[in-house]
């Protein structure tokens, strides 16, 4: 009876018995050792938080970016009213018309346009005097512009403000025979996020300026056409 025997080629690969199990200890003991990954799954658990802390701040600067241009804004309403007039050479003692106030209202919606402000705010601004028969200080005259629903916090043209306006303890008043530029601004403040930070906020600002130069005051605004109406 002839035996045949069955040999493996040269160059196949032998399989050894057991000697798998000693690999996969090796290869599971280094991976117990290996710290490779640990940056970055650190990494990867404060992304998000690094990601949330990024975008507060942006909010909280563009805010205060917002917020210090409303504050240029009612300075430049007030100041630039208060000089109306200062470049009238005649020899009568100008007053104020409506085309006046509405060259500088419509100068500071165009200061305000990076902002959106001819939708999202609202300028008023009134001409605090002294009654010169009663000596109180009162609103001769107010106008507004600007796309938000607000008025004034200290009434409307015609009214009797008692202890003048601006601030409590640090009231404005006007002096006998001129007038007070009173700017109030008022800005809906809409987050870059939306509401996932501070939602919507309403930022006021308010600056104030003697009248520079003389002025006829008696008829308050002079003119018509103007498009600065508190009622519209």
């Amino acid at each position: 009876m002839r035996v045949i025997e069955q040999t493996q080629p040269s160059g196949a690969p032998r399989c050894r018995r057991g000697s798998l199990r000693p690999k996969l200890g090796r290869v599971t003991r280094r991976l117990k050792r290996s710290t490779a990954g640990t940056a970055l799954i650190e990494f990867a658990v404060a992304l998000p938080v690094f990601i949330v802390l990024g975008m507060y701040g942006t909010e909280l600067a563009y805010m205060a970016t917002v917020n210090m241009e409303v504050s240029q804004l009612a300075n430049s309403v007030a100041d630039n009213a208060s000089r109306l007039g200062q470049t009238d050479n005649s020899s009568v003692t100008p007053t104020v018309t409506e085309t006046d106030v509405d060259s500088v209202m419509e100068g500071a919606l165009r200061q305000g346009s990076g902002i959106d402000f001819q939708e999202k705010g609202r300028i008023i601004l009134t001409s605090l005097e002294r009654d010169s028969d009663t000596g109180e200080q009162y609103i001769h005259w107010q106008r507004c512009r600007g796309g938000l629903d607000e008025d004034s916090s200290y009434g409307a043209e015609g009214d009797v403000v008692a202890d003048g306006m601006g601030k409590d303890d640090r009231e404005i008043t006007a002096p006998a025979n001129s007038a007070v530029m009173f700017a109030e601004v008022y800005y809906n403040y809409d987050g870059i996020f939306g509401d996932m930070f501070v939602g919507d906020v309403l930022f006021k600002q308010e600056a104030a300026f003697i009248v520079r130069d003389d002025r006829n005051l008696g008829p308050g605004v002079t003119g018509t056409g103007g498009n600065s109406s508190c009622t519209s």
